[in-house]
C-alpha cells in the first residue's frame, strides 16, 4: 500500500513541471492571439512573467524560445526574434504596408532636418569622427550619389599613437519605401570611405530592419535607426557597427578634393 502511494506521489511530482510548461505555452498562444502583429521574444517573455510572477524565468525561456519549431502548425517567425500566429500570416503584407506608409508624416519633416543631428551624433555621441558636416544634394556631381553626412577622423595632438586619417560617410532615409535604394547607395560610399553608415527610420517594418541588419553585417556597413518624426530628438540607436576597410584612394582623393574647404579647413 505504501509503495503504491509513493508511486502515485512521484507521478504527481513528475506531472507538475509539465503542467507549468503547458500553462506557459498556453499563455504564449493567448498573448500572440491578442497581438496580430506579433511579439518579439523579449516582449513575449516579459508579458508571460507579468501574467504570473510565480513563473520561473528559466522555465519561461525554455518553454518559448523555439515555439515556431515546436508548433509549426501554430507559430512562425516573419523576421528574426518575432513570433506570430500562423492564422495572421495573410495579414503580414497589410501590416508591413501600413507600417511603411506611416513614416513620411505628410511631408512636414524633411530628410535634411536629420543631417546636422546625425553629424553631431557621430562626433560627440559615439566619437567615430573628429569632424563631420551635412552634405547631401549633388555635391559630388555624379550618378553614384553624394553622402548625406560625411566626416573625418584624424589623430588628436594628445594621442600617443597617431593613426591615419579616416573618412566616414552616411546615407539617411526618412522614407521606408526607399530602404533598398539607400542600402545600395551606402555600399557605393565604401568606394571612397573607410566606414559607411545606413540610417533608417525605427518605424520601418520589423522584417525590413531584420533584413538590413543581416545585410549590413555581411557587407560591413553600420546600421542606425532613428525616430523619423522627431528632428529635435531623433534618438539615434546603433544596431550594427561598421567594419573599417581600405577604400580606393584614387576615389577618396577625387571626392575629398571637392569638399576640401568644408571638411579639412
Amino acid at each position: 500500500m505504501k509503495v503504491a502511494q509513493h508511486q502515485v506521489k512521484n507521478r504527481r511530482n513528475d506531472m507538475q513541471p509539465r503542467r507549468v510548461t503547458e500553462r506557459i505555452k498556453n499563455k504564449a498562444f493567448e498573448l500572440l492571439q491578442q497581438h496580430p502583429e506579433g511579439l518579439r521574444y523579449s516582449e513575449l517573455r516579459d508579458k508571460i512573467q507579468a501574467s504570473d510572477p510565480a513563473f520561473n524565468g528559466n522555465t519561461i525561456n525554455g518553454s518559448i524560445w523555439n515555439l515556431d519549431i515546436a508548433f509549426p502548425e501554430k507559430v512562425y517567425k516573419p523576421s528574426k526574434g518575432l513570433f506570430r500566429l500562423l492564422v495572421f500570416r495573410d495579414q503580414e503584407q497589410d501590416v508591413s504596408t501600413t507600417s511603411t506608409l506611416s513614416v513620411p508624416v505628410a511631408n512636414k519633416i524633411k530628410e535634411e532636418d536629420f543631417y546636422s543631428p546625425f553629424a553631431d551624433w557621430l562626433k560627440n555621441e559615439i566619437e567615430d569622427v573628429t569632424h563631420a558636416i551635412p552634405l547631401g544634394g549633388s555635391k559630388f556631381k555624379d550618378k553614384w550619389g553624394t553622402p548625406d553626412v560625411i566626416g573625418k577622423k584624424e589623430p588628436r595632438r594628445s594621442d600617443v599613437i597617431k593613426g591615419p586619417t579616416e573618412i566616414v560617410s552616411a546615407e539617411i532615409k526618412t522614407d521606408s519605401n526607399q530602404l533598398i535604394t539607400a542600402f545600395g547607395q551606402t555600399c557605393a560610399y565604401k568606394l571612397f570611405s573607410h566606414k559607411a553608415y545606413l540610417v533608417v527610420p525605427k518605424q520601418s517594418a520589423d522584417d525590413e530592419i531584420s533584413r538590413l541588419d543581416s545585410l549590413c553585417q555581411i557587407f560591413g556597413i553600420g546600421l542606425v535607426t532613428f525616430d523619423s518624426m522627431k528632428p529635435a530628438n531623433p534618438d539615434f540607436r546603433i544596431l550594427v557597427r561598421p567594419s573599417k576597410h581600405e577604400p580606393d584612394l584614387f576615389y577618396t582623393n577625387k571626392y575629398m578634393a571637392r569638399i576640401e574647404e568644408d571638411l579639412f579647413a
